[in-house]
C-alpha cells in the first residue's frame, strides 16, 4: 500500500522502521496498541511503514536475540517488554531508544539513557524548520562497552552496553535529588564515552543542547545498524522521496530498486 494524498502529512506522520542489521530485530513501539499491538519481526533489509497521529508522544526501540513461541510468549536478551510479542510497555534497559513528540513542531531523539543494544538513527523526510537533521547513534558501542556495564549473551557475547545509572544507582549518575538539575548533573567518565561513539544522541539526561531536534510535518526513516551518512527513502504524495547527510530527493521506483531493497508493509495506525 502506498500512502497518498497530502492530508495525512498535516494530521499524521509516516515512520519506516528498517533493518540494516545483520540479524533479526523485533521492533517495538510504545504506546502502539492499534500498531500491530506495538511489536512485530524485521528480518535483514526487511522495513515496515506505519503512521501515528500529530500529539502522539513515545518511542521505538528494537528487541534482539528473541525466541517466541506460536502463541507468542517467549523472551529476549535486550529490549525485551515483559514475555510477549506484542509490546503493552516500554520495555527493558539496556536499549537505544527513538524518541517523539508529534506536535508543531515535532520533537524527536536518540536517547542511550537507558542503555544501548543497536546503533539507531533517525533521518527526517519532507520537514523544515528548527534543527531538522539527521540524529542518532551510528557507533556500536557493544565493541567498547566497560566492562562494568556490558551484558553478555550467548557464547559470551557482549549484546548490551548498561547506563551507569542502571548499574550503580547513584543520585549522581540518575540525576537525581542535590543531581537533579542541569547545573549539577554533568557528564561522568561513562556518559563521555557514550557521546564519544554517539555524539548526537542522549548520553545523559540532560545531554540537551546536541541531542534534541525538532522539525515542521516531516515523515520519519528509523534505521537499525545504518550509517548516519546513508541515504534513505519511504513513500510520500505518490513519491518516493528519499534523505540523509546529502539532503532530499524524488526518485522513481527505478531509483528506489538501486537505493533500497527492501520488503516493505505498509500499515495506517490511527488517522485523522
Amino acid at each position: 500500500m502506498i500512502i497518498t494524498g497530502s492530508k495525512l502529512s498535516d494530521c499524521a506522520r509516516v515512520f519506516t522502521i528498517v533493518n540494516y542489521c545483520r540479524q533479526t530485530i523485533w521492533p517495538a513501539v510504545f504506546p502502539g496498541e492499534n500498531f500491530n499491538g506495538g511489536g512485530f519481526t524485521l528480518k535483514t533489509g526487511e522495513s515496515r511503514v506505519f503512521t501515528a497521529p500529530v500529539g502522539w508522544s513515545g518511542r521505538i526501540w528494537a528487541r534482539t536475540g528473541c525466541k517466541f513461541d506460536s502463541r507468542g510468549n517467549g523472551s529476549c536478551e535486550t529490549g525485551r517488554c515483559g514475555s510477549s510479542y506484542k509490546c503493552g510497555g516500554s520495555g527493558e534497559t539496556p536499549a537505544s531508544l527513538a524518541e517523539f513528540t508529534l506536535a508543531s513542531p515535532d520533537f524527536y531523539d536518540v536517547s542511550l539513557v537507558d542503555g544501548f543494544n543497536l546503533p539507531v538513527t533517525v533521518t527526517p523526510l519532507n520537514g523544515g524548520g528548527g534543527n531538522c537533521s539527521v540524529a542518532g547513534c551510528d557507533g556500536d558501542l557493544r565493541q567498547t562497552c566497560a566492562k562494568e556495564l556490558a551484558v553478555k549473551g550467548g557464547g559470551g557475547r557482549v549484546v548490551g552496553c548498561r547506563s551507569a545509572c542502571d548499574v550503580f544507582n547513584t543520585d549522581e549518575y540518575c540525576c537525581r535529588g542535590v543531581y537533579g538539575n542541569p547545573m549539577t548533573c554533568q557528564p561522568t567518565s561513562y556518559s563521555k564515552l557514550f557521546k564519544q561513539a554517539c555524539p548526537t544522541a542522549y548520553s545523559y539526561a540532560y545531554d540537551d543542547p546536541s541531542s534534541i531536534f525538532t522539525c515542521i510535518t516531516g515523515d520519519y526513516v528509523v534505521s537499525f545498524c545504518s550509517s548516519r551518512n546513508k541515504s534513505v527513502c519511504t513513500y510520500h504524495n505518490n513519491k518516493l522521496i528519499c534523505g540523509g547527510a546529502s539532503g532530499l530527493r524524488a526518485s522513481g521506483v527505478k531509483g528506489w530498486m538501486m537505493i533500497l531493497t527492501l520488503m516493505v508493509t505498509t500499515l495506517i495506525w490511527n488517522i485523522c
